[in-house]
């Protein structure tokens, strides 16, 4: 049977629209788009760039409680309303990335709230010692 759980951060939005901040399934973690805001304090500051650095250590906290790192991820997604605002992050977003290099998507969308400038959304995969070694030629 595969391990499904949920990981709760204390967001207000998590009760409100009904949601987790992350689902554990398995090896895989799955966390939701994750914004800028404190969630202790459910506030959020004006600068993307501190807006940047809030929502990776709100993903951090997540893939922590589910057992694995910003090592694991295996697929980044980055949301913003504008797309001006996406390059100042990049050396928040390299600091965490830029060993792993995870497949990345930059999507430019609104989001929920006026305030929120930037969301990214993480996939990884916990470490287990169970794991097959890739044969490369298989994949040939």
């Amino acid at each position: 049977m595969t391990e499904r759980r949920a990981i709760l951060s204390g967001s207000t939005f998590e009760d409100q629209i009904g949601y987790a901040r992350a689902v554990v399934d398995g090896d895989w973690v799955h966390v939701s788009g994750t914004t800028g805001f404190d969630y202790t304090t459910m506030t959020i500051s004006d600068d993307v760039v501190e807006q940047a650095e809030q929502c990776l250590r709100n993903i951090e906290a997540a893939l922590a409680e589910a057992g694995c790192a910003f090592a694991d991820v295996v697929r980044v997604r980055y949301i913003l309303p504008d797309r001006e605002d996406f390059e100042p992050c990049w050396p928040v977003l390299r600091r965490c990335f830029g060993e792993v290099r995870p497949a990345a998507t930059m999507l430019v969308c609104g989001l929920a709230d006026p305030r929120m400038k930037i969301e990214i959304e993480v996939y990884a995969r916990r470490a287990t010692g169970s794991r097959p070694a890739v044969n490369p030629d298989a994949l040939l």
